[in-house]
């Protein structure tokens, strides 16, 4: 499909620079393909869903992931700034460098050697392959845990380019950019639909009678990367590792059995839900990379109900939607929310959208 189907106008003062307090306070578009749009908020989330559904949630944690350091040939330096967004061993992780060209295969790159906070001093990486977009695998001086505690010593919350290009990150968005359910450390971005939910609100879902599942992605900034290609068919997705395990596999199939929906909380656990299901829809045990890409066309087997934030223009989330609720439905659904005023992306509003398996 060609990517302008999917562009639309956003004003600059829809993208929200901070999250509402509290978070389950935010607004909540519901989108219900042939019926209409709703406006509530997401503390009404419960009363939209019926007992017997459960909601799955990813329980991924975001990792200080973006790393500035230099370069030195000699007497020049150039000043490089690394977002990681794959693990690759124990001492290496794949990232974005930022600017790419002023690296080369071999080359050394400090970070945090000045900085008194980093616990080791000088936290250092061999670039040791160079990939197409700006991606490097860097090979560090630290191993496991050790390089763990440096990258939590020497980095920063990792805040999405449209917010940072606008402000710098900040205490607050240390536990802002966190669902308050996080647990298993690994991303670099974090699952926004996410962190609308509080105590109160599971609370509350558990008070309606709705199971709440958790799986986990570990979400790389691969998902902030613009699709530059004219048609769909020409964008690669990079890979991001998940898990299904067992005890969730078999608890959502016994949801199914009797007649429950699946509500999937944001695109990071839809993705991960769908590579794990069968043709059938059966939802599996299941562990590795997923590079799946959804577009229009795409015929859903494992999600009936997706809670997720409001996306970019011609992005793949946005192209997510789309498949899930229908284009038009979707164009007309972002159409009223920059008219109401809804705010847009990782710090902004939701939507509750509906499948349209017409």
């Amino acid at each position: 499909m060609r990517v302008d189907l999917f562009d639309f106008e956003l004003p600059e003062e829809s993208i929200a620079l901070r999250p509402v307090s509290p978070r389950d306070t935010a607004r909540l578009l519901v989108v219900r393909p042939g019926e209409g749009l709703e406006d509530r908020t997401v503390r009404d989330l419960p009363s939209l869903l019926r007992s017997g559904d459960a909601v799955v949630f990813n329980d991924t944690k975001v990792i200080p992931a973006r790393l500035s350091g230099v370069r030195r040939r000699g007497e020049a330096v150039a000043h490089i700034e690394a977002t990681l967004h794959m693990r690759a061993g124990p001492d290496r992780w794949k990232a974005f460098l930022k600017p790419a060209k002023r690296v080369a295969e071999g080359e050394r790159i400090q970070f945090g050697h000045d900085a008194e906070s980093c616990l080791l001093g000088s936290l250092e990486a061999t670039v040791a392959e160079k990939g197409e977009g700006g991606e490097a695998l860097l090979v560090f001086d630290f191993s496991g845990p050790v390089l763990d505690e440096a990258i939590a010593a020497a980095g920063h919350i990792p805040l999405p380019p449209y917010i940072a290009s606008r402000r710098s990150d900040d205490e607050r968005d240390q536990q802002d950019y966190q669902t308050v359910y996080a647990r298993e450390e690994g991303a670099v971005a974090a699952p926004t639909a996410g962190l609308h939910f509080t105590p109160d609100l599971f609370a509350a879902l558990d008070a309606a009678g709705i199971e709440r599942h958790f799986v986990t992605l570990h979400v790389g900034a691969g998902t902030f990367l613009p699709v530059k290609a004219d048609d769909t068919g020409e964008h690669r997705m990079h890979a991001e590792w998940g898990e299904v395990d067992t005890g969730t596999a078999e608890a959502l199939k016994a949801v199914r059995a009797r007649g429950g929906r699946i509500i999937s909380v944001g695109t990071t656990s839809l993705r991960l839900l769908e590579s794990a299901a069968s043709e059938t829809g059966e939802i599996n045990a299941w562990t590795g990379e997923t590079d799946i890409f959804i577009t229009p066309g795409y015929r859903f087997r494992a999600v009936d109900i997706l809670m997720t934030n409001f996306h970019l223009p011609r992005s793949t989330l946005f192209m997510l939607v789309c498949a899930f609720s229908g284009l038009d439905a979707m164009k007309a659904a972002y159409r009223h929310a920059v008219e109401r005023g809804y705010r847009f992306y990782s710090y902004g509003d939701a939507g509750l959208l509906f499948r349209d398996d017409t």
